[in-house]
């Protein structure tokens, strides 16, 4: 279980489902912390000069590559999210669908297909930006977590980390 302190006088509160939580967020709770400014600033610099992130109105053929790259993007996310939520509650190790692709399918899609098509098709470049930081800072995040997921199967996790097809993203 996991201590949560409600205030710094009072004694540590056991929250049962917190923990659940911890293993269904991984580092994406400290990846978003980090990709949150760049966000932030990225937004507001679009507001007040959209000029300097235009992709000039993307032609129709990389308007056709933004959306065939965003279509399986979403896919891949969105199957990694319910894989995420129907079998890490249930302490199981994921290695099927886009997993058995990559170790950090939800991170690897949306930091390298959803942004920066999403940002191409708006007409742009801050999609391919935030792509990248976000990209960076699951590089950055991932080891812990997959330390932790070392830790919790063990055999199994080396057995997965040797299968998986591409070890790199």
């Amino acid at each position: 279980m996991s201590t949560i302190f409600t205030h710094p006088a009072e004694k540590p509160v056991r929250r049962p489902g917190s923990e659940v939580l911890r293993t269904l967020v991984g580092a994406g709770d400290r990846i978003g912390r980090f990709v949150l400014p760049f966000l932030a600033a990225g937004l507001a610099l679009n507001l007040m000069r959209p000029e300097l992130f235009s992709v000039g109105g993307p032609p129709a053929v990389v308007r056709g590559v933004a959306f065939a790259v965003l279509v399986p993007g979403v896919v891949i996310w969105a199957w990694s999210v319910a894989l995420i939520l129907s079998r890490v509650p249930c302490g199981e190790l994921i290695t099927g669908g886009p997993y058995a692709l990559v170790k950090h399918p939800l991170y690897t899609s949306v930091g390298l297909l959803v942004l920066p098509a999403a940002g191409l098709l708006l007409d742009s470049w801050l999609g391919i930006a935030l792509g990248a930081v976000l990209y960076i800072a699951a590089r950055r995040y991932a080891p812990a977590e997959e330390a932790a997921l070392a830790h919790a199967f063990g055999a199994a996790w080396d057995d997965y980390r040797e299968r998986v097809l591409v070890t790199w993203l």
